[in-house]
């Protein structure tokens, strides 16, 4: 299927997929324009990086969303004080985004943590006059939580009882998960998962286009997770015990580093066949990994997070506030960009 670029164009598109034909379809460049003087209606999707799981307070404690852990100053909600302090009025319709969520949760209902409930596909927040889209998602439908607890021990166990996922082969030892990924059934695994994440991708951009016909599209990648010098993993955080990644090898490091990286180029690739804008987060955050000690934008592993359930609950990797504050800057730059041009 060629680009698609103006909406009528992508959403003759996204009824071509939805009734299992294909079409091919092109359409001339929207004229540039300033940003709209109105508010822009607009709606947040995505997983629990989107969300930004392990900050606190959660939205929605008295009904089933509260399992979605969604923070209540997650990075939607930073990034849309930053765009009103640039005099860009983003009119939230909704925020559906919800920890846990595969790529399909966008089009269908999602069992929420612990089977306490489930929510609506977030889909159906779009609205025909929405005209920005912006979240991300990837990570759970890749099987990421999966690739951790392959090369964790400590994770497969009581540690891990929280997380999400089971290790790809349990009978495969953590300690031998590089070569399990770069090999046979792991590297299979890992390569039909990535497929499968790109698939869907475009499955959700289409269906973007079918509901909000007039909305721009922003796809969010994931911050980076582990550094290039991995040597700074062997370092515990400053007051932190356990080191950032756990009991993951540390020749296994890069094997996690790569997977973070080839799934970021899916959803790169993803956006643009579809003619979605990117946020390359990946690319901009080496410097705040989890190993980047009192800099470091993504809480360890096993470190805990601000939620509590009887017990604090670990980050599990996930962005902590000052990772939260770098996904809302780059956010809100591109939302800038997309609604200036």
């Amino acid at each position: 299927m060629r680009r698609t670029t103006t909406p009528t164009a992508r959403r003759l598109a996204a009824a071509a997929v939805a009734l299992g034909s294909f079409l091919a379809l092109a359409g001339p460049t929207a004229p540039a324009g300033a940003a709209p003087a109105d508010p822009v209606k607009t709606v947040f999707i995505g997983d629990s990086y989107t969300a930004n799981y392990g900050i606190t307070p959660v939205n929605n404690q008295d009904n089933e969303r509260g399992w979605c852990f969604q923070a209540a100053q997650n990075y939607p909600a930073v990034a849309t004080k930053r765009l009103a302090d640039k005099g860009i009025t983003v009119d939230v319709q909704a925020d559906v985004s919800c920890g846990g969520a595969l790529v399909e949760h966008f089009w269908k209902e999602q069992e929420l943590f612990g089977g306490l409930g489930r929510v609506p596909a977030q889909q159906d927040a779009l609205k025909e006059d929405t005209r920005l889209v912006v979240g991300g998602m990837g990570g759970n439908t890749l099987g990421f939580t999966s690739v951790i607890k392959q090369c964790s021990a400590k994770l497969r166990g009581n540690e891990g009882a929280l997380l999400p996922g089971s290790p790809v082969d349990p009978e495969s030892p953590a300690a031998a998960c590089r070569t399990f990924f770069e090999s046979e059934d792991g590297k299979a695994w890992l390569d039909y998962s990535l497929e499968r994440v790109g698939g869907d991708l475009e499955e959700m951009l289409l269906r973007m286009s079918y509901h909000s016909p007039d909305a721009e599209r922003v796809l969010v990648g994931y911050p980076r997770l582990v550094p290039q010098d991995t040597t700074k993993c062997s370092t515990a955080a400053p007051g932190q015990t356990e080191l950032p990644f756990a009991d993951i090898p540390q020749d296994a490091l890069p094997v996690l580093d790569q997977v973070q990286k080839r799934l970021n180029d899916v959803m790169k690739k993803a956006a643009a066949d579809e003619g979605a804008d990117f946020v390359d987060l990946y690319d901009r955050t080496g410097t705040n990994t989890a190993c980047d000690g009192a800099n470091r934008g993504i809480g360890g592993l096993l470190e805990n997070s601000q939620l509590e359930i009887g017990q604090p609950l670990p980050w599990y990797g996930h962005p902590n506030e000052k990772g939260r504050d770098l996904q809302a800057t780059y956010v809100a730059g591109k939302v800038e960009e997309v609604l200036n041009r």
